[in-house]
């Protein structure tokens, strides 16, 4: 494989990853498990919150560690959120993690009145988000979770795009104060095997390009980059964004990489409508001439299957992706 090229930008963010090189396969919410289990053996105020589900979101990990400071809530995700403003209240540091679908819409009352409108401390680290969920099917694939949470005042929203970046962000979670919302992929996905830089509310320009710019999140980076590459034979030169920040956005990012490409895309494992797409297209409104194309689950439920065969039948594929991207032109 041709060696990467890396440079700075002049914002200062890691520039051109043209040939970017990736590794193992590891499940982001495996990453974040990991994580939480460092962070804990850091700053004894961390504590973490469970809805019976810690083999699965991995909190596992925190609870043979720190059993004192570990709670199980029960199948009671309402519950476990309002424990964990309480926590937070008394000065402890707590994450809560459950399947993103029970987190961000069982609890979401929770969420707003009992975490986000009296600004406290706690960190949603829901896992299983998006379609590649799997055989569970549309009842427990969150896609309107991004949305959900973008829309309350003061929340962070988080969607990082490896194993690597989901360790960034839950440091970097626990380090700002607020509610953050990280949202976590089930599926082991590729492991970029050099670090990208992780700033909250600063994207990565993982790949320069003047004709179209890519903007994605979580694990559609990878099939942005994907995309990107195969372009690059056509003599399309596409830009590649890893905004792993949904809110706050990185503004400067959007308005410089749309005025120099004119063709926007967004691409994002979670419905069309509140995401990342209206993310990058609130910034845009009223900027400027722009050929946009969301790319993302289109008015749809999830339904039981693969990961890979239920990518490919909401076009979120590789095959997929490319299709769309192309009709801009």
């Amino acid at each position: 494989m041709a060696k990467r090229l890396i440079r700075k930008n002049s914002n200062g963010r890691s520039g051109n990853w043209r040939d970017k090189k990736m590794s193992e396969l590891k499940a982001i919410r495996a990453a974040y498990g990991e994580a939480l289990a460092e962070l804990g053996g850091r700053d004894e105020r961390v504590v973490a919150l469970d809805a019976d589900l810690a083999h699965a979101t991995y909190t596992c990990y925190f609870a043979e560690k720190y059993p004192e400071r570990f709670f199980n809530a029960g199948i009671a995700e309402a519950n476990m959120v309002s424990m964990s403003a309480g926590l937070s209240a008394m000065g402890y540091i707590p994450f809560c993690s459950t399947f993103a679908v029970f987190g961000a819409g069982r609890a979401y009352e929770q969420v707003r009145n009992s975490v986000a409108y009296p600004h406290f401390n706690v960190k949603l680290a829901m896992t299983h988000a998006g379609i590649t969920l799997g055989e569970d099917g549309g009842s427990h694939q969150a896609i309107e979770d991004i949305a959900l949470m973008r829309v309350i005042p003061g929340m962070t929203v988080v969607v990082p795009c490896d194993a690597g970046e989901a360790r960034r962000a839950t440091f970097a979670a626990a380090q700002m104060n607020g509610p953050v919302y990280l949202r976590l992929a089930r599926t082991p996905s590729h492991v970029f095997e050099e670090e990208m830089p992780f700033t909250l509310g600063k994207a990565n320009v993982l790949r320069e390009g003047s004709d179209v710019v890519l903007f994605a999140c979580g694990i559609m980076v990878k099939t942005a980059l994907d995309c990107a590459r195969m372009l690059a034979q056509e003599n399309i030169s596409a830009a590649v964004i890893n905004m792993h920040t949904i809110k706050p956005i990185d503004r400067e990012c959007v308005l410089k990489y749309a005025g120099t490409c004119k063709r926007v895309v967004t691409i994002e494992e979670h419905s069309v409508i509140g995401g990342l797409g209206d993310a990058v297209a609130d910034v845009l409104i009223g900027t400027g001439d722009y050929k946009f194309r969301k790319i993302g689950v289109q008015d749809r439920f999830g339904q039981s299957g693969k990961p890979a065969d239920l990518l490919a039948e909401y076009g979120l594929d590789v095959p997929g992706v490319l299709r769309q991207i192309r009709s801009c032109f």
